[in-house]
């Protein structure tokens, strides 16, 4: 009967350890970034969840002509006066020179509190002046004070009054810069990428382009900012701050994107499919059309999606076009000033109130949730024509 070899057993008891470890320590790095991922979002979301919700004191408002030039008079009941944000005060001139016929009327309404009463009665500071908490005790004694749904914060632009400051405004700007994203590079990428994989020659001049587009998607991205700071606006004499100057701009940074994964695309067609089509007569533009195009539709989907979703997270470029401004007013068209939300985010950072710290972050989970749905509906996409084809 043979002997057992017993240094062969030793080196594979070691194989087999070794391969042990290497599975724990790929699922101790898997365990590591699901940890700094829970812990991210556990930090934004409980950061930003207050402020979908804000404080609402109730009064009634007494337009009288006194209340012209001391609106905060207009406050009834008087002790309530300190719990009545500015947003609300100022406007009741305004809103007397625009409707003389509510002169001598009342009205009782629920109205936003100062953000500093807001932030207290969330625990975020740690008290108020004499007057404001006698008024907030007044307030609670009469229930004349509560929590409601905070509908400025999706409903009204940047304010440097945090109480009703909100992101509508750098939405709709972020709404048009990726509708200029996906109108300019979405063509002009994929049409790119069908010639150089399809129909451009194999030569010098094509693997010159081939390399400066891979180059170019690894490009910071400030540096597309330079450049559409030059040629847009210095050059074409675009409306600074306006989506048009930004969405073309991110397009320059997306175009090798979208490039790189049509092409990608492109290529995992199989031949025999081109061969097919060649064999029975049709032309190359014939075969890329009614075959090659409908078999890497979702490939090119998927990284349109991606590219558009990494478009959105940009501020760096935009900050040198000036998209990064103080835009109270949503834009009405492309040409008007606009701002975006990670640049709005940008400028919410920097605002010393302690209000502006939880709008933040709530601006931080919708663009995350944005995000989030960007990735979810090119999965879908790409599963939906999968199916199909």
């Amino acid at each position: 009967m043979p002997l057992k070899d017993s240094s062969n057993d030793a080196r594979l008891q070691r194989r087999y350890r070794a391969e042990k470890r290497f599975r724990l320590y790929c699922g101790g790095a898997l365990l590591t970034a699901i940890a700094f991922l829970v812990f991210f979002f556990a930090d934004i979301i409980s950061r930003g969840y207050t402020a979908f919700y804000t404080t609402e004191v109730k009064i009634t408002l007494h337009y009288t002509q006194e209340a012209k030039l001391r609106p905060w008079l207009a406050v009834q009941p008087e002790p309530m006066q300190p719990l009545v944000s500015r947003a609300v005060t100022r406007i009741i001139p305004r809103m007397l020179e625009k409707n003389p016929r509510i002169l001598g009327t009342s009205e009782t309404r629920w109205v936003v509190a100062p953000a500093e009463v807001d932030q207290y009665r969330k625990g975020n500071i740690p008290g108020l002046d004499r007057t404001t908490m006698a008024a907030l005790e007044y307030a609670k004694a009469h229930d004349r004070i509560q929590f409601a749904f905070n509908t400025y914060f999706f409903t009204r632009g940047d304010s440097k009054l945090p109480a009703v400051a909100g992101i509508w405004a750098a939405a709709v700007g972020s709404f048009y810069l990726l509708l200029l994203v996906f109108v300019f590079s979405f063509p002009v990428g994929v049409m790119t990428a069908v010639y150089l994989e399809e129909f451009a020659p194999d030569n010098r001049f094509t693997q010159a382009i081939e390399v400066n587009i891979n180059n170019l998607a690894a490009v910071p991205s400030i540096i597309f900012g330079l450049l559409g700071l030059a040629v847009f606006i210095n050059f074409f004499g675009a409306p600074r701050s306006s989506a048009l100057v930004g969405g073309l701009t991110i397009g320059l940074m997306t175009l090798p994107v979208i490039i790189i994964s049509t092409r990608a695309a492109l290529r995992a067609v199989p031949d025999p499919i081109r061969l097919g089509a060649f064999a029975i007569g049709a032309s190359r533009w014939q075969v890329v059309r009614d075959h090659v195009l409908p078999m890497s539709l979702p490939g090119i989907l998927t990284g349109t999606i991606i590219g558009l979703a990494q478009a959105m997270g940009e501020t760096a470029p935009l900050i040198l076009v000036g998209m990064i401004a103080y835009i109270p007013q949503a834009p009405s068209g492309i040409l008007d000033a606009a701002t975006v939300l990670p640049a709005q985010i940008f400028t919410w950072f920097a605002m010393p109130e302690q209000a502006y710290v939880e709008r933040t972050a709530a601006a931080i989970i919708v663009l995350l949730a944005l995000l989030l749905a960007m990735n979810a509906a090119a999965v879908w996409l790409r599963r939906r024509f999968e199916r199909r084809s």
